[in-house]
């Protein structure tokens, strides 16, 4: 076989779409899978001009590069190759994601004849991507709240201990429980519980320093992990908590709700588990509790 049908072969199956332009920028070649991953046919195509907009790639902001600065343009006049993260217009009429490849194309004197484009659709890795986000967050995100949830809590207190023996940088837990939450969910519903939740979970959240963790820990429970604590800082975060959440409202269909949450707060020691350390806040948080709540015990 020839060299020339060789190639050819091999470009017409070849699983990436490919099309060639002259110096005009006018196609000259469309292989079949940029058929496939297109929707226009060769025979719709070839003959055209990158001017004619039939794929109108932009960016992902949305500019068009069709008529302006493209990969394609850019490899005939640099003669380099170039690569860029592209959206094509389908003949469906949706846009597609796809991975550019441009390389100019050298002519029997030297100079450049035209340019070669290869494109990959990359929507399947992008839907991948989102979809191990989604997992990710499914695994480490509690769904109500958007906090961090009880499994990302335990590794952060896995890891923060492993700090502590290592380096001595110390840190503490506060163990938080909404008081009389089961009154809000039986008088008011659990949607209103619901909401509750999510306003502690908003004040917790805005009421703690950057390198701080708060999470939900479970029902009505939440969990922050303060760093670089002594007693003092420890106890003086746990009273900030304690007290913006008394003065934060719940909107539900009966009104306005108050919220208090008792408090447990302890400092990690250098041989305590996240079992041992979570044990000794939340006997500490009971003891609030016992004291008719809205304060916090520290031990």
């Amino acid at each position: 076989m020839p060299a020339d049908d060789i190639y050819r072969t091999i470009v017409e199956n070849l699983h990436d779409g490919i099309y060639f332009v002259d110096r005009e920028r006018r196609i000259t070649y469309w292989n079949p899978a940029a058929e496939r991953i297109t929707g226009y046919t060769a025979a719709e195509i070839v003959g055209s001009s990158c001017a004619d907009n039939y794929l109108v790639h932009v960016d992902a902001a949305g500019r068009g590069l069709c008529t302006g600065s493209c990969p394609l343009i850019a490899s005939m006049q640099d003669g380099r190759p170039h690569e860029a993260e592209v959206y094509l217009h389908h003949k469906l009429g949706h846009r597609l994601p796809v991975w550019v490849r441009t390389s100019p194309v050298r002519g029997p004197s030297g100079g450049f004849d035209g340019a070669v484009e290869i494109f990959t659709d990359i929507s399947t890795r992008l839907v991948l991507q989102e979809q191990v986000e989604n997992l990710r967050r499914l695994a480490l995100v509690d769904p109500l709240t958007s906090l961090p949830n009880r499994r990302h809590l335990e590794a952060q207190m896995h890891a923060r201990l492993e700090e502590l023996r290592r380096n001595r940088i110390g840190f503490g837990l506060l163990f938080l429980d909404i008081d009389r939450f089961k009154q809000v969910n039986d008088r008011f519903g659990h949607d209103a519980g619901d909401e509750v939740l999510r306003v502690v979970a908003r004040t917790l959240s805005l009421s703690v320093r950057p390198f701080d963790v708060v999470g939900r820990w479970g029902g009505d429970e939440f969990a922050a992990i303060i760093a670089h604590a002594d007693v003092q800082v420890l106890v003086r975060a746990a009273e900030r908590l304690r007290a913006l959440v008394e003065h934060s409202r719940a909107r539900i269909p009966s009104g306005e709700q108050a919220m208090t949450v008792s408090i447990g707060a302890t400092l990690a020691g250098s041989d305590d588990v996240p079992e041992s350390l979570v044990r000794r806040a939340d006997a500490l948080m009971y003891g609030s509790k016992a004291q008719a709540g809205n304060r916090v015990t520290a031990g």
